[in-house]
């Protein structure tokens, strides 16, 4: 079995996620498309006291770029459509081509066998509430979760039932996210009515030649991980995700190695490219694909990482957002950001330098911080 060292293993996660590549002078839809064709989503998340975290992957291996191209790409007329919403790694923009291999999922959630618990009564008992709703957005057109709320009308639910359903039909496909209002409220509609015909059309895989292929995806994003790793990017269960492992080193489509310092077997993706050395500079978002599994970063960069919006103030230790800075093949400071909007300006809350960070870091830091303030339409 081949052995890596930890080094190597580094390089080449780093590689896999697009950071041993220079970044392009202009980014247009074809450049980001190939950028989330490497890294195969981008996690949403509501919390915008910087920038939506669903922008920052791209920001952070492509530099400065129109965040109306991803709008476009997500909510923009049906035959625009490069991506659509749904769980994958937590909430997910996912390239469309990635639809019919999460319908499997979207099949156990129709059934009941998939989802929280207490979406799961809408797939049986309360199905005929479920798909009320339903032909409401059927015949009334795309709707937003607040055109749900308590109306004092028979028939009606409070708003965390009428949520719950909506969350059941989008995890079952039934709807899915049409657009998303300026507070960043999902717009339900038909899935039939927003995502493109053709790939409506394409043929739908069973369970387990889905499920290896987003494992082969996983593994084409990660470069080399552990079985943990490779499942936890698209969200598949330890029996599913050990099953299409296997089939998949059987296959040749993962090759065991062992990595110096992982205490657990590794798995390399055959394509994955072995650069000698990566000179990388990027801010990351709390949920880049890089760092967003914390033993991971910890395994790769000797950088062990929390963000602060889910810990008490007096108990946090890097700020509420902190942002990892990447420089060369090293995780090398953290920095909490916030975007002061109304007074144009990027505010700095905390710097925290990682012990041996180089002399360089703070001038590389100020070059990424300035390209980020531009990007944002921040003045200073």
């Amino acid at each position: 079995m081949e052995r890596l060292s930890a080094a190597a293993a580094r390089r080449i996660a780093l590689a896999a996620q697009g950071f041993a590549t220079p970044r392009p002078a202009t980014v247009g839809q074809a450049t980001l498309r190939r950028t989330l064709d490497r890294v195969a989503l981008h996690q949403i998340d509501s919390v915008n006291v910087l920038v939506r975290a669903h922008y920052l992957p791209a920001f952070s291996r492509l530099g400065p770029y129109d965040r109306g191209l991803i709008d476009q790409a997500a909510w923009g007329p049906k035959r625009q459509r490069r991506m659509f919403e749904y769980w994958a790694h937590e909430a997910s923009l996912l390239p469309l081509d990635l639809h019919p291999l999460l319908r499997w999922r979207m099949a156990r959630a129709d059934r009941g066998a998939a989802g929280y618990g207490s979406m799961r009564a809408f797939a049986g008992e309360r199905r005929g509430e479920a798909m009320a709703i339903l032909a409401r957005i059927r015949d009334e057109g795309a709707l937003p979760t607040s055109a749900f709320e308590g109306r004092g009308e028979a028939g009606w639910w409070r708003w965390g039932e009428a949520k719950r359903a909506l969350e059941w039909l989008f995890y079952a496909g039934h709807v899915t996210t049409a657009t998303r209002r300026a507070s960043f409220e999902r717009v339900y509609d038909l899935t039939e009515r927003v995502l493109p015909a053709a790939v409506l059309a394409l043929p739908t895989p069973d369970e387990s030649t889905a499920q290896q292929a987003l494992i082969a995806r996983a593994a084409r994003a990660l470069g080399v991980a552990t079985v943990a790793e490779l499942r936890d990017y698209f969200w598949i269960g330890p029996a599913d995700a050990a099953a299409a492992v296997a089939a998949l080193v059987a296959s040749g489509g993962l090759v065991p190695v062992r990595v110096e310092g992982w205490d657990r077997a590794a798995f390399l993706h055959p394509d994955a490219r072995r650069p000698r050395r990566v000179d990388a500079r990027a801010l990351l978002a709390p949920f880049d694909p890089l760092i967003w599994e914390r033993a991971r970063t910890e395994r790769l960069f000797g950088f062990r990482y929390r963000i602060g919006i889910y810990t008490p103030a007096d108990q946090r230790t890097h700020g509420y957002y902190p942002l990892p800075f990447l420089l060369g093949d090293r995780l090398v400071a953290r920095i909490d950001l916030k975007a002061e909007r109304a007074a144009g300006r990027l505010a700095i809350q905390s710097l925290h330098l990682e012990p041996g960070a180089p002399a360089a870091t703070t001038a590389m830091l100020e070059e990424e911080l300035d390209a980020m303030a531009r990007w944002l339409a921040l003045a200073r």
